[in-house]
């Protein structure tokens, strides 16, 4: 049954806090999935959240460490001694013990993994913890099955059974030479039909994608994504096997960065969450609010320009906003159309004359469809005059918006920017500026004789 967090259930958990009842705790939190007691200690001050996390047996505390919100996680371990947070490491997969060490000072890391019964777990520390973010190595974990290729089958069961103990999930048995060079892999279903005495020189797949430690994290996830794979082994200059990938840490390098550009689109300036305190929130969201703002006055400079215009035929007034906002759609459904194809490596590129091309043909279909119809409503309000200017307005608009949408991205991909900032508030604001003053323009030139 799912489990459902209620402020009722919190207020038990609270009580049995402040009392000190840790049989109650004990009993109401082995009911629970580790996801579960996270959720329960996100709503907890971090001083109940602390107590109740010491009473979990260390495995399911470790998982739940784990899989903390980054904030949340750094919040709750300044409560901890460095003699606390040590067995809680202990029992985490290297990787996700190194992502918790590099949020703690220098001294509380250093004397966590001074103080890890298992040596080996602090050697597979040390050894990712020199890896800069943002790379395979920083990414990958130590615990691995890896066997030799002159082993027999026989052998390399016995070899499984020893190492199989500390790691959770077995996606393939590794095969390396005698250096540790990564040659290969061999199934499970292929060792278990094998014949005992048979050579795993003789059924292990040499066909396997692998990546370096140096290659960028979104390069990894593109390549799990494209060949499907559960897990991908991490090797070095030299390719001898020094790590795995597996799909949970991927799933979490692509749910970032689908909400760090979600959050780009948006017009936030940073990572921002909606319990974060007021100041940071409005910091973030301030400059692009700003940048919009300034638009909006050059957007009204512009209008102002055209106040002739305007007390002349007061009804192209009431078309302003069709203007400002089918610019800024076009645009950005455009501009969010040039980014999927971004983010497409796979190599097969469309030229920057197609793309125009293919844009231009949806961009005159789109047009003429949205002009006649702003152009009918001009009979229907009794301004027959303004037809032609708000229907070639709204083509003009359309046109403009598509080609901004296109090319922004493009430019700024091309210079290193990131452009996923192209599709926000810069493309809305822009449009309506340019939308506007195209506007005005043509009405100018198509009703001079007014």
């Amino acid at each position: 049954m799912t489990f459902e967090l209620t402020k009722d259930y919190l207020d038990t958990i609270q009580a049995a806090i402040d009392a000190r009842d840790d049989a109650l705790l004990r009993t109401e939190m082995e009911e629970l999935y580790p996801a579960d007691i996270s959720g329960v200690l996100d709503e907890l001050a971090p001083e109940s959240a602390h107590y109740l996390l010491s009473l979990l047996d260390k495995t399911v505390g470790a998982e739940i460490l784990a899989n903390l919100d980054q904030t949340e996680r750094t919040t709750l371990l300044k409560l901890f001694t460095s003699a606390e947070i040590a067995p809680f490491i202990n029992q985490m997969d290297s990787d996700d013990a190194v992502d918790v060490l590099n949020q703690q000072p220098i001294q509380v890391r250093e004397e966590v993994i001074g103080l890890l019964e298992d040596r080996e777990q602090a050697r597979f520390i040390l050894d990712l913890l020199h890896y800069e973010d943002g790379v395979a190595g920083s990414l990958m974990q130590k615990e691995l099955i890896r066997i030799n290729v002159n082993l027999t089958v026989n052998a390399c069961i016995e070899e499984i059974r020893l190492q199989a103990e500390d790691v959770e999930n077995v996606y393939a048995i590794y095969v390396v030479d005698d250096v540790g060079k990564l040659l290969g892999l061999v199934s499970l279903k292929k060792i278990v039909l094998a014949r005992k005495n048979a050579k795993i020189a003789d059924i292990y797949d040499d066909d396997i994608v692998f990546v370096e430690t140096y290659r960028p994290v979104d390069e990894v996830a593109e390549v799990m994504q494209r060949y499907d794979l559960d897990a991908i082994p991490v090797v070095n200059v030299q390719q001898r096997l020094l790590g795995r990938i597996t799909i949970d840490d991927v799933v979490d390098v692509i749910t970032d960065q689908a909400e760090e550009d979600i959050q780009v689109i948006s017009g936030l300036s940073g990572e921002v969450e909606e319990d974060d305190n007021i100041w940071r929130r409005s910091k973030v969201q301030l400059p692009w609010l700003v940048a919009g703002a300034v638009g909006s006055l050059m957007a009204a400079t512009v209008i102002n320009g055209f106040q002739s215009e305007l007390g002349k035929i007061a009804a192209l007034a009431a078309f302003i906003p069709i203007i400002g906002s089918t610019g800024g759609n076009v645009g950005i459904q455009t501009s969010s159309l040039i980014l999927q194809s971004l983010a497409d490596t796979s190599g097969l590129s469309t030229s920057l004359g197609r793309r125009l091309l293919r844009t231009l043909m949806v961009a005159v279909i789109n047009g003429l469809v949205v002009g006649l119809i702003a152009g009918t409503y001009t009979f229907i309000i009794g301004e027959p005059r303004l037809f032609f200017v708000v229907a070639t307005s709204l083509l003009a608009v359309v046109l403009l918006a598509s080609f901004m949408g296109t090319v922004t991205p493009l430019l700024l991909n091309k210079v290193g920017i990131n452009p996923a900032v192209a599709s926000g508030p810069f493309i809305t604001t822009a449009n309506d500026l340019i939308g506007i003053g195209v506007y005005f323009l043509i009405a100018q030139w198509l009703l001079t004789e007014v």
